[in-house]
């Protein structure tokens, strides 16, 4: 590739007024390079590293953006560490026990390893809750309930924030892209974000919906394997759809800006 700084300057050209000017090619960035650029450093910080250099999202991509074969673990494993030792045994405390354990090995890990521990601990904190509300109360049931509190808070924020016109999946992608706010005076990209938002905000309602009935009524083992079920099988497709449509509306809006 040519240096950029070892190409001379374009030949002015004389104006029908008699004025010298450039190249206008010359003057302003085009838009499918800007959009490039955008995208790319968005889908780096959104995880999406093979698809910022130009691959299409694949499984590896998609599992990188997960945080990896060790993220999923992280997440799903002690959850189905409790679900199962709670239906061998139905004995509360060893199944409380197993999934603790379980948190603090990965902790340990990471941090032996010298590795970012905050997933680590965000895991170890939300385990030690869970098992605690679980151990006051006697309730193997009531190992779900905070993510019950994550459900309806995500839920309720994404929901009314798209009702009122200001999406937070929009905020969110408007940063990611470095446009800030610049999207809420663009239709499609408003419209586009305004249904993600109600999706995402789908999806937290549809836990609820599905699981809550089986607390009530002491489904245990239903319980466990619903929020399995519901979890990274449905939040991969979902953030698959997302980028695809967010780079979709933004590829669409720049072909449609006139170059100045």
């Amino acid at each position: 590739m040519t240096d950029s700084l070892s190409v001379p300057d374009p030949e002015p050209r004389k104006s029908s007024d008699g004025t010298s000017s450039t190249d206008s090619s010359n003057s302003a960035p085009e838009p499918a390079g800007a959009l490039a650029d955008g995208m790319a450093a968005a889908a780096r910080r959104a995880g999406f590293s093979p698809a910022a250099d130009g691959e299409p999202i694949s499984g590896h991509a998609l599992l990188a953006a997960m945080g990896g074969i060790r993220g999923l673990v992280e997440a799903v494993l002690p959850g189905l560490v409790f679900l199962v030792t709670y239906t061998l045994t139905r004995d509360l405390i060893p199944s409380l026990i197993a999934p603790v354990l379980i948190g603090v090995i990965f902790f340990a890990l990471r941090l032996a390893r010298k590795q970012t521990v905050t997933q680590a601990v965000g895991g170890l904190v939300g385990i030690g809750l869970s098992a605690v509300l679980a151990l006051l109360t006697g309730r193997a049931e009531d190992f779900y309930l905070p993510g019950f509190w994550t459900n309806g808070v995500y839920g309720a924020a994404l929901l009314v924030s798209a009702l009122v016109g200001w999406p937070l999946l929009g905020v969110a992608v408007g940063f990611l892209m470095g446009e800030q706010l610049a999207w809420r005076s663009d239709r499609s990209k408003r419209r586009v974000l305004t249904i993600l938002t109600l999706m995402w905000a789908g999806l937290f309602i549809l836990r609820l919906a599905v699981q809550l009935p089986l607390y009530y009524s002491g489904n245990v083992e239903w319980l466990g394997a619903t929020k399995l079920l519901m979890g990274i099988p449905l939040y991969a497709p979902l953030l698959v759809v997302s980028w695809l449509m967010v780079r979709s509306v933004y590829a669409a809006t720049a072909t449609e800006r006139p170059v100045l």
